[in-house]
Protein backbone atom coordinates (compact mmCIF):
# COMPACT_ATOMS: atom_id res chain seq x y z
CA UNK A 1 0.00 0.00 0.00
CA UNK A 2 1.43 3.37 -1.04
CA UNK A 3 1.72 6.07 1.56
CA UNK A 4 1.59 9.82 1.14
CA UNK A 5 5.39 9.95 1.44
CA UNK A 6 5.76 7.50 -1.44
CA UNK A 7 3.36 9.54 -3.57
CA UNK A 8 5.35 12.69 -2.83
CA UNK A 9 8.60 11.00 -3.85
CA UNK A 10 7.07 9.81 -7.12
CA UNK A 11 5.73 13.29 -7.84
CA UNK A 12 9.12 14.89 -7.09
CA UNK A 13 10.70 12.51 -9.59
CA UNK A 14 8.29 13.73 -12.29
CA UNK A 15 8.47 17.49 -11.66
CA UNK A 16 10.73 18.05 -14.66
CA UNK A 17 7.92 17.03 -17.03
CA UNK A 18 5.83 19.99 -15.88
CA UNK A 19 8.41 22.43 -17.20
CA UNK A 20 8.73 20.99 -20.71
CA UNK A 21 6.19 23.36 -22.28
CA UNK A 22 7.33 26.52 -20.53
CA UNK A 23 8.95 29.11 -22.80
CA UNK A 24 12.72 29.33 -22.67
CA UNK A 25 13.82 32.50 -20.90
CA UNK A 26 17.00 34.50 -21.52
CA UNK A 27 17.59 37.16 -18.84
CA UNK A 28 13.84 37.36 -18.06
CA UNK A 29 12.97 37.66 -21.76
CA UNK A 30 11.61 35.09 -24.18
CA UNK A 31 14.61 33.50 -25.86
CA UNK A 32 13.11 34.03 -29.32
CA UNK A 33 13.03 37.77 -28.66
CA UNK A 34 16.75 37.65 -27.90
CA UNK A 35 17.67 36.60 -31.45
CA UNK A 36 19.01 40.07 -32.33
CA UNK A 37 21.88 39.38 -29.94
CA UNK A 38 23.13 36.71 -32.36
CA UNK A 39 23.05 39.25 -35.18
CA UNK A 40 24.98 41.59 -32.91
CA UNK A 41 27.63 38.91 -32.38
CA UNK A 42 28.10 38.49 -36.13
CA UNK A 43 27.83 42.15 -37.14
CA UNK A 44 29.06 44.20 -34.20
CA UNK A 45 28.37 47.84 -35.00
CA UNK A 46 26.86 50.69 -32.99
CA UNK A 47 23.74 50.71 -35.15
CA UNK A 48 23.28 46.97 -34.62
CA UNK A 49 23.64 47.46 -30.88
CA UNK A 50 21.04 50.23 -30.95
CA UNK A 51 18.61 48.14 -33.02
CA UNK A 52 19.10 45.16 -30.73
CA UNK A 53 18.35 47.23 -27.65
CA UNK A 54 15.27 48.76 -29.29
CA UNK A 55 13.93 45.37 -30.36
CA UNK A 56 14.48 43.87 -26.92
CA UNK A 57 12.80 46.84 -25.21
CA UNK A 58 9.89 46.64 -27.64
CA UNK A 59 9.26 42.94 -26.94
CA UNK A 60 9.74 43.48 -23.21
CA UNK A 61 7.00 46.11 -23.28
CA UNK A 62 4.75 43.72 -25.20
CA UNK A 63 5.38 40.95 -22.67
CA UNK A 64 4.69 43.30 -19.78
CA UNK A 65 1.29 43.96 -21.36
CA UNK A 66 0.60 40.22 -21.51
CA UNK A 67 1.43 39.56 -25.17
CA UNK A 68 3.88 36.71 -25.74
CA UNK A 69 6.50 36.80 -28.50
CA UNK A 70 4.65 34.46 -30.92
CA UNK A 71 1.35 36.26 -30.29
CA UNK A 72 3.07 39.60 -30.91
CA UNK A 73 4.40 38.33 -34.24
CA UNK A 74 0.93 37.08 -35.22
CA UNK A 75 -0.72 40.37 -34.30
CA UNK A 76 1.97 42.30 -36.19
CA UNK A 77 1.33 40.08 -39.22
CA UNK A 78 -2.42 40.75 -38.98
CA UNK A 79 -1.74 44.48 -38.65
CA UNK A 80 0.51 44.49 -41.73
CA UNK A 81 -1.59 42.21 -43.94
CA UNK A 82 -5.05 43.26 -42.79
CA UNK A 83 -8.25 41.43 -41.98
CA UNK A 84 -9.32 40.55 -45.53
CA UNK A 85 -7.85 37.43 -47.10
CA UNK A 86 -8.02 38.10 -50.81
CA UNK A 87 -7.34 34.53 -51.92
CA UNK A 88 -10.62 33.33 -50.41
CA UNK A 89 -14.01 33.62 -52.06
CA UNK A 90 -16.14 36.50 -50.88
CA UNK A 91 -18.52 34.22 -48.94
CA UNK A 92 -15.58 32.56 -47.16
CA UNK A 93 -14.04 35.76 -45.80
CA UNK A 94 -13.71 35.63 -42.05
CA UNK A 95 -12.25 37.86 -39.43
CA UNK A 96 -8.75 36.85 -38.34
CA UNK A 97 -8.44 35.29 -34.91
CA UNK A 98 -5.52 34.92 -32.55
CA UNK A 99 -5.51 31.55 -30.84
CA UNK A 100 -2.27 32.19 -28.91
Amino acid sequence: MATAQDDLEVEKANWHWRNTMRPVRFFNLDARAALPFFVLLVYARWITLALTILIVIFFHILESRGLTFPAALRSMRVWLVGDIRSSWYSYAHRRTRDFG
